[in-house]
């Protein structure tokens, strides 16, 4: 297990290496790249060339490259470009509120979703299964700024029972009940979202399951159902559920920009848009790291839980442990 996890770790280490290069060089590609907007329009030749040289734009990439990742290495996200404001003051309390849509979205959708697709598994073909089925489809179907739109215009405006939307009413910031009135909307937009796919996984990874030798073996022996369900079947029908998960984190992390541009939540996914339009690049690049660092985290669970829910994932070529 030791092994295993640190050659996880380092391979984690490597691919977000690759991904912190990546996305500088294709920030320094942009259109009009850093210069343009870090250095003040209408200097003379002379000027251009002297702002240039103080900010270590004159240098190679290589060693701009490095100045950076040793900056992020202390903490040091950079400043704005316009406004020479820290990216840390502007980019952290993004992170946090797109955290807690994203979370309860998340944790919904899998409180309804997995149990959902467990008893679907049990009784196909049945009204609650054609009804997942219908809600899936609807799901994957409708556009989410529509459907944002769709519930902003009738149950804030028409029958006014929640905010439009930002995450708190002004002068009521912090306050619980209030933020959770705010939540109730975005999350059923990406709640809906999230059950499309994960009712369906969950269905039709237990219906093969439940369609192994095994489990008719122990249905055979007079194993009660509930337990052939929960203790038999259910353990090796994770592993896809699982994969299923670390996959939707880039959409957890970068906080569905549609979803918070619609209800004006002020997260990282809303930020990114509002950085990307303003060509502020140290913002958008210090975004995709922290995603980047987020999803491989993400993954790095998720290969973990691999080995807890099933031990054969660790066992590498000749049968050692991988």
């Amino acid at each position: 297990m030791t092994e295993y996890l640190i050659r996880r770790v380092l391979q984690s280490v490597l691919v977000l290496f690759l991904i912190s290069i990546v996305t500088f060089l294709l920030i320094h590609a942009a259109p009009g790249g850093p210069t343009q907007m870090m250095i003040a329009p209408g200097l003379s030749p002379e000027a251009f060339e002297v702002q240039k040289h103080n900010l270590g734009l004159d240098q190679s990439l290589p060693v701009q490259y490095w100045k950076w990742v040793s900056d992020l290495l202390q903490g040091d996200l950079g400043h704005t470009f316009k406004n020479n404001l820290p990216v840390s003051d502007i980019l952290w309390p993004t992170v946090g509120h797109t955290f807690v849509l994203m979370a309860a979205a998340w944790l919904l959708s899998l409180i309804i979703a997995i149990p959902w697709g467990i008893f679907n598994s049990t009784r196909t073909y049945g009204l609650s299964d054609q009804t997942a089925s219908f809600i899936s489809y609807l799901g994957f179907a409708m556009p989410t700024f529509w459907f944002g739109i769709m519930l902003q215009q009738y149950f804030s405006i028409k029958l006014d029972w929640l905010p439009l939307s930002d995450m708190y009413t002004m002068g009521k910031e912090g306050n619980l009940a209030d933020l959770f009135m705010h939540l109730v909307l975005p999350v059923t937009v990406l709640t809906l979202g999230f059950l499309a796919s994960y009712v369906k996984y969950s269905r039709s990874s237990m219906l093969e399951v439940l369609d192994q030798d095994y489990i008719r073996t122990a249905r055979a022996k007079g194993v009660k159902e509930r337990k052939v369900i929960f203790r038999h079947a259910l353990r090796n029908a994770l592993i896809p559920i699982i994969t299923v998960l670390g996959l939707d984190l880039p959409i957890l992390v970068s906080g569905a920009a549609l979803t918070e541009n619609v209800f004006n939540w002020p997260g990282m996914g809303r930020l990114f848009v509002d950085m990307a339009l303003a060509r502020e690049y140290s913002v958008l690049m210090s975004i995709t790291l922290i995603t980047a660092v987020i999803v491989i985290l993400g993954n790095l669970i998720a290969d973990i839980l691999y080995a807890i829910v099933d031990p054969r994932v660790q066992i590498g070529k000749g049968g050692k442990a991988a």
